[in-house]
């Protein structure tokens, strides 16, 4: 008895359902993910536990190197925690967009060959950036609780609304940069020095208030356009969530401030968020179809 098959319709590309696509095909993108971490660590016999050694090391330089030997911890309390829940927040945001940002180019082949969404790659790399970022935190709460790290509720909604924030701007810029750069190979290297700066734009080797002390104090127009960065938000709310509740923080006999308004820099750098991933996607759609003319 002949069976008949259902098969979906064809779409067009650019004419399909933007991002809603990869949660209808999130089995293709568990497949990306998984290619991805195969290739990165072909041929390592660790693998993947190179994630856990390396922020390990990097925590122990920080802490030795520069709250021990240059005395920083004199002038910021725990400055290696301060330090290293900043740079978790930096590594994660710079490996996602980085990576999301030649995400289409780097997987040419598959697009020249079969259609799926194409917004899949971008995602997948952020994914890939977010398994990368785990062992980081692991880290992070290790030394927090060892130097005694006492966080309220609301500090600990602050810390997930920091990885949001990175999150879906990583995501929103990988989408706008990476079909950008299908026309224009040149945004990889402009890509690359807008990360090399973003360290130096935000408060993680500096605290906020040398900032504001060279701006005109925290009520000045700088220092507004500063924290609305959403970088910089992510940046203060793990600061917020890690490095505020450990002891050495409390015990100060003058605890340092928070930025003003924190909770509202951060609520205002998603929506930034949400509308680059809005305006990140619509180029994406209106340069998708010439995706595998281009490549």
């Amino acid at each position: 008895m002949a069976t008949s098959a259902t098969t979906a319709p064809l779409v067009a590309p650019g004419h399909g359902s933007g991002l809603l696509d990869v949660v209808r095909y999130r089995y293709l993108l568990k497949l990306l993910v998984r290619k991805e971490m195969r290739v990165r660590y072909r041929g390592s016999v660790m693998g993947l536990l190179w994630s856990y050694v390396k922020p390990g090391v990097q925590f122990a330089v920080f802490y030795f190197a520069m709250g021990e030997f240059l005395k920083l911890n004199q002038s910021v309390p725990n400055f290696a925690v301060y330090l290293f829940s900043g740079i978790v927040v930096i590594n994660f945001y710079t490996e996602a967009f980085g990576n999301a940002t030649r995400s289409v180019v780097g997987n040419a082949p598959l697009i020249k060959k079969i259609f799926l969404p194409r917004e899949l790659f971008s995602v997948s790399s952020a994914w890939v950036a977010a398994i990368h970022f785990l062992p980081q935190l692991i880290v992070l709460l290790l030394a927090c609780v060892v130097t005694g790290w006492r966080p309220g509720p609301v500090q600990i909604l602050a810390g997930l609304l920091g990885f949001a924030v990175v999150a879906v701007l990583a995501v929103g810029l990988g989408l706008l940069f990476g079909a950008i750069n299908v026309l224009y190979r040149d945004f990889e290297n402009i890509v690359d020095l807008l990360l090399m700066i973003v360290t130096w734009t935000s408060p993680v080797l500096y605290d906020w208030q040398k900032v504001a002390d060279a701006v005109g104090g925290p009520g000045s127009w700088f220092m507004t356009l500063y924290q609305l960065n959403p970088v910089t938000a992510a940046v203060e709310l793990f600061h917020w969530a890690f490095w505020y509740p450990t002891g050495d923080v409390r015990a100060a006999a003058v605890p340092p401030p928070l930025p003003p308004h924190l909770l509202w820099s951060g609520l205002w750098g998603l929506l930034i968020a949400l509308a680059l991933l809005a305006a990140g996607q619509w180029v994406f759609r209106r340069i998708e179809g010439r995706f595998a003319q281009e490549l």
